[in-house]
């Protein structure tokens, strides 16, 4: 059983009209949702084994964000193939991924990260309010479990059984 954590990045700021997208930081509500969702997956027990993430600004301060809130540092690969990639993009660079790994994170960019998820979900098994919630919006800072019965990580489409959909406003305590 192999389990794909797949997390979008957080809010990032348009402040700078002038800045590069690829140089965009986090604004303050990104700075906020990355440690909120690190402190979930460690609560949920969902901590990864290899995180994979792009080498754009706000993916890595999002890496950060949830590396503070997991409370631990799992090995991080950053890889500037994953900046704005595809779908198919993204399956390559996990499929790279050692047999022995259980879980992986890939914290990139849409529409490619909402495409990938709904690629490999099979939404006949999908629990209705999450598939609902995954199928109308993937918002900055949300996070996808899936899960694969294989060994390997060349991922079969339409074969994960969607586990969660959490979005970071589903986190908050006000």
């Amino acid at each position: 059983m192999k389990t794909l954590l797949l997390l979008r990045h957080a809010k990032s700021s348009w402040e700078d009209d002038l800045q590069a997208d690829f140089d965009r930081p986090l604004n303050d509500r990104g700075y906020l949702a990355a440690p909120r969702m690190g402190a979930y997956l460690r609560l949920a027990k969902l901590a990864p084994d290899l995180i994979l993430c792009s080498t754009a600004r706000r993916t890595r301060e999002t890496l950060d964000g949830v590396i503070d809130g997991l409370g631990q540092t799992p090995d991080a690969w950053l890889l500037n193939s994953l900046y704005l990639a595809s779908p198919d993009q993204m399956l390559s660079e996990i499929a790279k991924v050692v047999p022995g790994t259980q879980s992986v994170m890939l914290i990139a960019h849409n529409p490619g990260l909402e495409a990938l998820a709904l690629s490999l979900i099979d939404p006949a098994i999908a629990p209705p309010r999450e598939n609902q919630l995954l199928q109308e919006k993937y918002p900055t800072a949300a996070l996808t479990v899936i899960t694969f019965d294989t060994t390997n990580w060349n991922l079969p489409l339409g074969k994960g059984a969607l586990r969660k959909f959490v979005r970071p406003k589903d986190l908050e305590t006000d």
